[in-house]
């Protein structure tokens, strides 16, 4: 759950991780005023008393793990509460933390995401693109020797600074093991309908290798449309960073790009932009971006492919039913992450829609669901 309990107080901690409802200093219980559905998480948005630092109401945040989901990316923090106060005056419109009784919260940020406001693949005002630079000044200035927050990964898990090879190689094996090899006994004939097997990362090793050294600073490492939130007054606030951790700057821009799917020009013109404010702030952060910038693409492209074969079993299956409805859709977007990791994961045939669509429904049936004639067959 995204809030800390800051006080001994556990049974009133545990009412407020599940219901939303939390006890602010006055003593006046506070009901959930909205409820946010997300992939991960469900948000409580809570009022709270008193007013923000900019005069606007207050509302703070508290998010609850979705049940039986499984996890796909590395956590380097040990709180991302914790992670936000030690970043408060070196980074800019991030949420703040508000104690409210034995909790501290995040602030709830009150606006409209980047991506209900601008939708992926859409170019981005310039105004906001601008917004997002000097977010990434910003992270580059931070290493962690200036960034004291305790984090989970030992240390001989972690890349030396400034070997950018190897982080990435950690990140390669995090995809191996923990996507690939952890969910191998369930998915073992969903990845082969789809062309990938261990080979796969062999093969991915060697299109991604050799990179330049660059040195390390903080990443967002999830920096796309929905964690970003335009509040009224036009300014962009950055949010949701459990995924954060030090490592290659040029990851946290080929990760962006990946998520954001700017227009080409767009992109471009961002990247540029992007090298020269690195090598302005530490000189060296940039170097050879533009050979390394494609490899470290291709590897957020093949990651897509484990995530979202997953994910879509995810969406479709509950319990023994089968949502047909959202069949052509997740099949769709399996497809799409196919066909853009097929070079760095070496697929010599990429499966159609059609062709995923029957290997979703055949990996339901085998493990108990309803077999029913398959319609587009």
């Amino acid at each position: 759950m995204s809030a800390e309990r800051v006080s001994p107080a556990p049974e009133r901690a545990a009412v407020a991780g599940r219901t939303g409802a939390t006890e602010p200093a006055d003593g006046d219980v506070r009901v959930v005023e909205e409820t946010l559905q997300g992939y991960h998480h469900v948000t409580h948005v809570i009022p709270l008393p008193g007013v923000a630092a900019d005069g606007r109401r207050l509302r703070g945040k508290v998010r609850e793990p979705r049940s039986n989901l499984l996890w796909f990316d590395r956590r380097c923090f040990v709180s991302e509460e914790q992670l936000l106060a030690d970043l408060q005056g070196r980074v800019r419109q991030i949420p703040e933390l508000i104690t409210a009784g034995d909790m501290r919260l995040q602030r709830f940020i009150e606006g409209r995401t980047l991506g209900a406001r601008h939708r992926s693949g859409q170019k981005v005002p310039d105004e906001l693109v601008d917004q997002i630079l000097v977010l990434f000044g910003q992270l580059l200035a931070i290493t962690a020797e200036t960034l004291g927050t305790k984090r989970r990964c030992e240390p001989e898990d972690r890349a030396v600074d400034p070997d950018s090879s190897e982080f990435l190689e950690r990140l390669v094996a995090f995809a191996e093991e923990r996507v690939y090899r952890d969910n191998l006994k369930d998915f073992a004939s969903l990845f082969h309908a789809l062309g990938v097997d261990a080979d796969s990362f062999k093969k991915l090793r060697k299109n991604v290798s050799d990179l330049t050294e660059r040195p390390f600073c903080l990443l967002h490492a999830d920096l796309h449309r929905e964690n970003l939130v335009l509040d009224p007054d036009g300014r962009l606030w950055t949010i949701d960073w459990e995924l954060a951790m030090f490592g290659d700057p040029l990851y946290d821009l080929a990760t962006h790009l990946y998520l954001m799917r700017y227009p080409e020009a767009q992109q471009n013109s961002l990247a540029e932009r992007w090298s020269s404010l690195a090598e302005d702030i530490r000189p060296g952060s940039a170097k050879n971006w533009e050979r390394d910038l494609p490899k470290i693409m291709d590897f957020k492209r093949a990651q897509s492919v484990f995530t979202d074969s997953i994910r879509a079993t995810q969406i479709l299956v509950s319990g023994k039913r089968f949502n047909w409805a959202q069949l052509y859709r997740e099949a769709s977007k399996v497809n799409k992450a196919l066909l853009g990791a097929a070079e760095p994961l070496g697929l010599a045939d990429v499966p159609t829609i059609r062709d995923v669509m029957k290997a979703l429904v055949r990996w339901h049936w085998e493990r108990g669901g309803r077999k029913r004639e398959i319609p587009f067959s």
